[in-house]
């Protein structure tokens, strides 16, 4: 768990970029390392990792799970195992948002081009400084390190406010958007913060931030060189006056769980004190999924940060605080619905009252629940091979590509229709490629299996994966790595 947030802070993962736009890569041959690679895939992708007594020092460390390192005389490799002092570096952030790296031992400064690289130059100069390619997933929760709030789109203000206790709904998500080496923060509505606090449809060089890292935390500087803080009674996201990163400029982002509601047989939503009796959705009807890494089963929290437990007698209630084996169920996926098994090894019902008991052998409809997610208006997928995006000259799409788009997922009873960029959808032809202009919408199932993960079965019971080309298919049989994705 981070420290302030409710939600774990996400690890710091990005790829570096050269002067010739070339990103820093780690071969397993020989723990070699280059600056070739024209886009950010696995071997790219590097993982800041911050020395505990001295917060300046950093380590690099390569999707080997080596560390990057560099000798008296310059020669760069990435073969460490662990944290040995000549893998120590500075940060030091460049006007232009970009960083040198700089050798804590020897004092020199990393760069070059193509297999040249070395750590043996004593000033920076072009070919020493790399610019920041976040590889984390670019959906996620801000949260405010002075305040301990969260950052969620104040519609009725037209802003983004930094005072939610908790990261409720799907106002709460926030999208990071890449663009020439900077970063614009995405609304749920699909507008752009601009550095005066407002709300703009177009994005723009007011709404271009670069990013900034002090103490494991991220600052997000403008184009005049100030820094985004919350200001005045509601947090206020905009620039303030600084042009340097105080405590009031730090931010983390924390993944953004699953957000669901349920609406059971009797046509009426689930509500906080785990009864079904409710007609519409509100904050109290929406629950947050969270999925055990090693189970993989489910624990649902309310807004009070509560979960679901069962107590004496089958009841399901709302009372446990911590998370333990009566708080975890298991979801059965049942094409448009769901059917939950609590701990003691029966299902969910509803009863006649609208309250939920674990009380039932087998499923029937009182068994079926409708789950919607709540919180991902804007879908953005990444496979084990790089996210999903528009093939350049055909309607299929790619699942290996370093840039994402960003696609519309649209709710239907249980299913999801999948809307591209150009407003068309997402089918699946005979041949079980993926394609993106359909006319009408056709349906999908997500199915939430892991941690952070979302398996989609197409309508011909296949699952969507990313084939040896790189193109998305709906041809799996089962669930594997190539047909998990992050969302």
């Amino acid at each position: 768990m981070s420290t302030n947030g409710i939600n774990k802070a996400l690890k710091l993962q990005f790829g570096l970029i050269n002067y010739e736009n070339r990103y820093l890569t780690a071969e397993a041959f020989g723990f070699k390392v280059n600056a070739s690679a024209t886009s950010m895939k696995k071997k790219q992708i590097w993982t800041l990792e911050q020395d505990e007594q001295d917060g300046q020092v950093v380590f690099l460390r390569s999707h080997l799970g080596r560390y990057l390192a560099s000798d008296k005389d310059g020669k760069i490799i990435c073969g460490a195992e662990k944290r040995d002092p000549e893998c120590r570096f500075l940060i030091v952030p460049q006007a232009d948002g970009r960083w040198a790296l700089q050798s804590e031992p020897f004092q020199r400064y990393f760069g070059g081009s193509a297999d040249y690289l070395s750590c043996f130059a004593q000033i920076i100069g072009e070919q020493e400084l790399w610019a920041v390619h976040l590889a984390l997933h670019p959906q996620a929760s801000l949260l405010s390190v002075a305040r301990k709030r969260y950052a969620h789109l104040s519609a009725s203000d037209g802003e983004i406010s930094v005072d939610s206790n908790i990261p409720w709904g799907v106002d709460s998500l926030v999208t990071l958007v890449y663009l020439d080496g900077k970063y614009s923060l995405k609304t749920c509505d699909s507008r752009f913060l601009s550095n005066d606090g407002k709300l703009v449809k177009e994005n723009t060089n007011a709404t271009s931030f670069t990013l900034e890292l002090k103490s494991g935390k991220l600052a997000f500087k403008d184009c005049d060189g100030k820094y985004l803080a919350p200001v005045g009674p509601t947090g206020t996201l905009r620039s303030g006056r600084c042009s340097k990163p105080g405590k009031d400029e730090l931010f983390d982002l924390e993944e953004s769980h699953p957000q669901v509601v349920f609406q059971a047989a009797n046509k009426r939503f689930v509500s906080v004190n785990i009864s079904a009796n409710q007609d519409v959705e509100t904050d109290m009807e929406t629950f947050q999924m969270e999925i055990d890494k090693e189970s993989k089963k489910s624990m649902f929290r309310t807004n009070g940060g509560n979960y679901w437990t069962l107590v004496t007698h089958g009841e399901i209630q709302s009372t446990a605080t911590e998370v333990e084996v009566n708080t975890m169920f298991d979801i059965e996926w049942r094409g448009q619905r769901v059917a939950l098994k609590a701990s003691n090894g029966k299902y969910v019902c509803t009863k006649k009252n609208g309250q939920l008991s674990a009380v039932s052998d087998t499923v029937a409809d009182d068994e079926l629940f409708l789950m919607k997610l709540i919180n991902r208006p804007m879908l953005i997928l990444r496979g084990e091979n790089g996210f999903v995006c528009h093939h350049k000259n055909s309607n299929t799409l790619d699942a290996n590509r370093s840039v994402y788009d960003i696609f519309t997922l649209i709710f239907n009873d249980g299913a999801y229709n999948i809307k591209s960029v150009n407003g068309k959808f997402w089918y699946v032809s005979s041949s079980g490629l993926v394609c993106s202009d359909g006319e009408k919408s056709e349906n999908f199932f997500l199915e939430f299996l892991e941690h952070g993960r979302v398996a989609i079965k197409g309508s011909n019971d296949k699952y969507l994966r990313g084939d040896q080309g790189g193109t998305l298919m709906c041809d799996g049989k089962s669930v594997d790595a190539s047909s998990l994705w992050e969302y």
